[in-house]
């Protein structure tokens, strides 16, 4: 069965005007209910995120910040969100829901979580609208519990990974793999694994010809045991911020190369939503829509 990690606190609302799209949060699960991709026993409520969980990946000072909300104005600009009580709790219960979607992968095949993919939080700060860093977590809580021995993160948002890079920079168990555009945020990108910058325009041909030979090889060289894939869909050419030019064909046929790898080779594979700005919030849903889908039809 397909278990996807969602709670109504991701839906939190942010003052009027600003850019990140929480509505998603609350339509996508609405829409894959309706059409009939999903059912509500395949929605879980995340549990609690213990402290110990947090501090496997962020250092204690950080996480005081955040327990008394003591950031300042460069640091809550840099975190993109005005800081919160209900913000923190929306990220912990986030981070808590890819946590257990690694035991549900590890029992199903594939598990997926409504929104994660927060991967420009670094081990002492916030960026990028990422408080806590919910793959570089759950990829620790594998490894602290002697669940894998080799994991790949495949992360296709079209900002890098520069927080997950940075926090498993002396890692060698956690392979960080970053396809992005070259020109697009954060500025300074950090060091990961495996970059992949893109040029502006890059479209579907070429995305995925490169995206194709670079999974498979990675697959067939490091031997992973477990997958984490960041699904952002801000590589549409309708995104707002991606400059890319992919249709949703496009990033559905990404969608369906990384989850058919991983199925093939009999890889879990976590799935976290990622970013997606699109002007039309149908394009959005629309193309995490289709995420879904395909982890229905290839597992299901």
């Amino acid at each position: 069965m397909l278990k996807i990690a969602w709670s109504p606190i991701y839906n939190h609302p942010l003052p009027h005007g600003h850019r990140f799209p929480m509505e998603k949060y609350d339509l996508l699960p609405k829409q894959l209910l309706y059409e009939g991709t999903i059912h509500e026993e395949n929605i879980f409520k995340p549990r609690i995120l213990t402290e110990s969980e947090i501090l496997s990946v962020h250092t204690q000072e950080y996480w005081r910040k955040l327990q008394t909300l003591n950031f300042t104005r460069q640091e809550e600009r840099m975190s993109g969100f005005p800081i919160s009580k209900e913000l923190v709790q929306r990220e912990i219960t986030i981070n808590a829901g890819t946590i257990q979607c690694v035991d549900y992968a590890l029992e199903y095949g594939i598990a997926m979580n409504i929104a994660g993919g927060t991967h420009h939080a670094f081990t002492n700060r916030a960026e990028g609208f990422c408080l806590l860093n919910d793959i570089a977590i759950a990829a620790q809580y594998l490894l602290d519990h002697d669940k894998a021995s080799k994991i790949l993160v495949v992360d296709l948002d079209v900002h890098q990974g520069n927080g997950t890079a940075e926090i498993f920079k002396k890692e060698d168990r956690v392979f960080t793999f970053s396809m992005h555009g070259e020109h697009n945020y954060p500025l300074q990108k950090e060091a990961s694994d495996l970059d992949i910058p893109l040029k502006d325009g890059t479209d579907d041909k070429t995305y995925l010809s490169i995206l194709d030979r670079t999974v498979k090889r990675l697959i067939n060289d490091l031997e992973p045991d477990f997958i984490f894939f960041q699904s952002g869909v801000d590589v549409l050419a309708t995104d707002k911020l991606g400059r890319l030019a992919l249709t949703t064909d496009g990033c559905k046929s990404r969608d369906r190369l990384v989850i058919e790898e991983a199925k093939k080779n009999d890889l879990p594979i976590v799935a976290s939503m990622g970013g997606g700005y699109s002007e039309d919030i149908k394009d959005i849903l629309e193309a995490h829509s289709n995420t879904y889908r395909l982890a229905q039809e290839i597992y299901y």
